[in-house]
């Protein structure tokens, strides 16, 4: 088992740091400048979002009270429910059953590996703790 919490946390961290320094970035702008994948980008706001930390505007992300956290915690609910009823799911099953994009799954599992709700092991995927 990997601890995703401490992962999702660093790509959080690096984030925010790039967000402090710079105020203001657009989506794409902001993932080359972190060198996160796409997932690890997402997952990272979403950790954002749950510490109310980050906001979107359109397309543009800046530090500040969160403006998304209402749908990412829905959608993160989701995602909890799926897991409780299933025991373990992979992306694509997150996907299908919470009927939302893989970007959106990714900011779920941000949200919750914030609240140190998940963990994620390579044999199994992601489980509740």
């Amino acid at each position: 088992m990997r601890n995703i919490s401490t992962k999702f946390g660093v790509n959080a961290g690096k984030i925010w740091q790039h967000l402090q320094e710079n105020r203001v970035y657009d989506e794409k702008s902001l993932i080359k400048t972190t060198q996160l994948t796409k997932k690890d980008f997402y997952a990272g706001i979403g950790w954002l979002a749950r510490e109310n930390k980050i906001k979107k505007d359109d397309n543009q992300y800046s530090l500040g009270e969160s403006n998304f956290s209402e749908q990412v915690g829905s959608i993160a609910g989701r995602v909890w429910k799926i897991l409780d009823i299933w025991e373990e799911a992979d992306i694509v099953t997150l996907e299908k059953l919470a009927d939302v994009p893989e970007e959106d799954i990714y900011t779920a599992l941000g949200w919750l590996a914030r609240e140190g709700k998940i963990y994620f092991d390579k044999e199994q995927g992601y489980r509740l703790k």
